[in-house]
């Protein structure tokens, strides 16, 4: 091999660690948001659905641009996307150390790190789609544990950060450190490997190959078309109505219950921790089983975990919750994006794949206010969890009538 095929060939390996980091600080910044609730609410007196809201907002955000986003990326690439988003991304947190009045913690959380956010999951798993075609699942599985990396990390981080130099100190340490990260890392991003002179899945040969790989599949007109399209977005709304749910309520779930605000941020990190487990296998099995599959078995475990939490009153069964609960979140936040690309291929994928989000971020905005305004008027969370219940057994009653297009252009289980 000579030093430029070389060259080429370890860029691969960069792709995959890149967008590997994009999903660990990203979401695990996002999902420290939930440490923060407690805080808010002894320094305001905000009600818990108003604070959830903003998280809403931004997740909501997040899908609506995430449409364009993708557009954009399928056209000019991510690595001046990720810069921008990234900037965004980190200022968001940066003025939440300024907050006073609720309406600043919507723009400062709601939109302007909204905004950052849109980039997080549709360029990374856009990029690894087009990357990688046979390792797809077990490269996206790769890159989905730094999702899980993230939530075991951020949120304990924060918690700390919070006890020692109190949350405004503490945003501004996460701010900076994200925005720094985030937008060096966009740095090394490229569309595709026919930039690079590469074919896919690591292959060191010429790119003619990846070119036509970037043309195969469904137009976007033509998969908007498909009764499967809208099928799997109901089902990703279903799944993000209570991956987000319960994301934002676990902790001040927990320490109402009188568990310790430290051992709280303990059970979300937890979640991350066992949702590694869940990345890394449904990775693999996506490649072996098909993505549908590796959804019902998701569905099964979700709705045996929050069956689990209507009866948990003790520290041990929440951390018993949180694996159980955690693989099924792995698992489902892998499969998004290769399932789509099985289904219809990678000529669209990028804005496929934001209109699957922005489905899915509607049901994640609506279900965490949701489980706060319950919370406010009933004093415990009892109706969230059922509600939760219902839509998990609404999702697995969708990708079960799931089957494969007719004439299909793409490898479809």
């Amino acid at each position: 091999m000579d030093k430029a095929q070389k060259g080429k060939y370890i860029h691969s390996y960069v792709i995959a660690a890149s967008c590997f980091c994009i999903q660990a600080v990203g979401i695990g910044v996002y999902v420290s948001y939930g440490v923060l609730i407690n805080p808010l609410i002894s320094e305001f007196g905000w009600p818990r659905a108003s604070i959830a809201g903003a998280s809403s907002v931004a997740f909501l955000l997040m899908g609506l641009l995430g449409i364009i986003v993708g557009r954009l990326n399928d056209r000019f690439g991510p690595r001046k996307l990720m810069t921008v988003g990234g900037a965004f991304f980190g200022l968001g947190y940066l003025l939440l150390s300024r907050l006073d009045t609720i309406w600043q913690l919507y723009l400062f959380f709601g939109v302007v790190f909204g905004i950052g956010l849109s980039s997080i999951d549709v360029i990374a798993l856009s990029t690894i789609a087009r990357w990688f075609v046979n390792k797809r699942g077990v490269v996206t599985g790769i890159v989905k544990v730094g999702t899980g990396a993230g939530q075991v990390i951020f949120p304990f981080l924060a918690s700390i950060f919070i006890t020692s130099y109190g949350w405004r100190n503490s945003c501004v340490i996460i701010g900076g450190v994200a925005l720094v990260m985030l937008v060096s890392i966009a740095q090394l991003l490229r569309r595709d490997p026919s930039l690079m002179g590469l074919s896919s899945d690591w292959d060191k040969g010429n790119s003619t190959g990846t070119k036509d790989l970037a043309d195969e599949g469904f137009s976007l007109r033509e998969a908007l078309r498909t009764w499967q399209f809208w099928t799997i977005c109901a089902s990703i709304l279903t799944i993000l109505f209570c991956l987000m749910t319960v994301l934002v309520h676990i902790v001040p779930f927990a320490q109402d219950i009188k568990v310790s605000p430290t051992k709280a941020a303990g059970v979300l990190s937890a979640i991350g921790g066992t949702s590694i487990a869940g990345r890394f296998i449904s990775g693999i099995a996506i490649d072996r089983i098909g993505s549908k599959t590796v959804m019902i078995f998701g569905f099964i475990l979700l709705i045996a975990g929050l069956l689990w939490l209507q009866i948990a009153t003790a520290l041990w069964m929440l951390y018993f919750f949180a694996v159980i609960y955690g693989i099924a979140h792995g698992g489902f936040f892998t499969v998004m994006s290769p399932i789509v690309a099985e289904f219809f291929g990678i000529k669209s994928h990028g804005a496929l794949f934001g209109i699957v989000m922005f489905c899915g971020t509607f049901g994640g905005a609506v279900g965490p206010v949701l489980a706060g305004y319950i919370f406010d008027t009933t004093a415990e969370y009892a109706g969230a969890i059922w509600i939760c219940t219902l839509m998990s057994a609404l999702g697995f009653a969708l990708i079960s009538l799931l089957k494969p297009l007719a004439g299909s252009k793409t490898r479809s289980r």
